[in-house]
């Protein structure tokens, strides 16, 4: 199965004293690139985090945004009268230095640190934090394995074609490699005679088309690509087979570029190869369903 790399995440985990809200955010990357944005209370939690998220996600840009929101308390008794005094002290300083500045709201004093309570602390919101982030990570892989399946049914159905082309081409080919060989045969024999009006002394007619017929012979089997017919078979197998694997495969993003480029330097073969104009097209239509299918492989982990 594949994942995509571009999802979101999200949960929240309760604590007596309040509440810890996680996001995960991933897009495309080449690596795996975390970003934190997250409060002071929850900077013990960034390493463990970062190890929850590297030991489950392969590669993509993914931020991670925290949010605490404190428990706001009627008690007046479970006021902390020192953290107000902290604030007060504070707001007096910048009135000092700005007379302007207003007061601060109840609301914004009861969410100052410290002021509702004097028990919580960092081990109470990096456990919350965990609990969320568990929760949003599962949340993340879902998504990306719907939209993974989305990509992988748009890369299955252009593979599709590919195998179309790369059938309508073998079928019909020893009659393009018969039919160039014929017009090879003849333009080489208008053109000699034009050359040597008189004919040749020193051959006969039998050694000349001998020669004529092994020169087209060789040419025909130079644009003879049932070569790369077959590799290009062989490539479609191992991108169904990436495409129906069981479980996540954390590297087919990589493997599926890897394998494009491999069938693009086929079909480039192909057309540098190419007898006729039919082969031409195939061509051309190769290099357009490869470059599709690897633009919607960019986008899988």
């Amino acid at each position: 199965m594949i994942r995509s790399m571009t999802a979101f995440g999200a949960a929240r985990a309760d604590t007596p004293h309040g509440s810890v809200s996680i996001e995960l955010r991933s897009v495309n990357s080449r690596f795996l690139d975390l970003h934190f944005r997250i409060p002071d209370e929850l900077r013990q939690s960034e390493m463990p985090l970062r190890e929850l998220l590297t030991a489950n996600l392969g590669r993509g840009k993914v931020e991670i945004r925290g949010s605490i929101t404190r428990r706001q308390r009627t008690d007046p008794d479970a006021i902390n009268v020192g953290a107000l005094e902290q604030a007060a002290a504070l707001y007096a300083k910048v009135r000092a230095v700005l007379p302007d500045t207003p007061p601060p709201r109840l609301a914004e004093l009861l969410a100052w640190p410290g002021v509702q309570t004097d028990e919580e602390g960092e081990a109470i919101w990096a456990e919350a934090a965990m609990t969320a982030a568990t929760e949003a990570l599962g949340q993340l892989q879902r998504a990306r394995e719907r939209e993974g399946q989305r990509l992988g049914a748009m890369i299955a159905e252009r593979a599709a074609g590919v195998l179309g082309v790369v059938t309508h081409v073998e079928k019909h080919l020893p009659q393009l490699v018969n039919d160039y060989r014929e017009r090879l045969a003849r333009k080489l024999r208008e053109t000699m005679d034009a050359a040597f009006p008189g004919g040749f002394q020193q051959i006969t007619g039998q050694e000349l088309s001998e020669r004529l017929a092994h020169e087209a012979t060789l040419f025909g089997l130079r644009i003879d690509v049932a070569e790369e017919l077959s590799r290009l078979r062989s490539h479609l197998t191992e991108l169904d087979r990436l495409l129906g694997g069981k479980g996540a495969d954390r590297g087919a993003g990589k493997r599926l570029d890897f394998l494009f480029q491999e069938m693009n330097r086929e079909a480039n073969t192909l057309g540098s190869k190419a007898g006729g104009l039919e082969v031409t097209r195939a061509a051309m239509d190769l290099k357009l369903l490869i470059e599709q299918m690897r633009e919607q492989a960019q986008n899988i982990e």
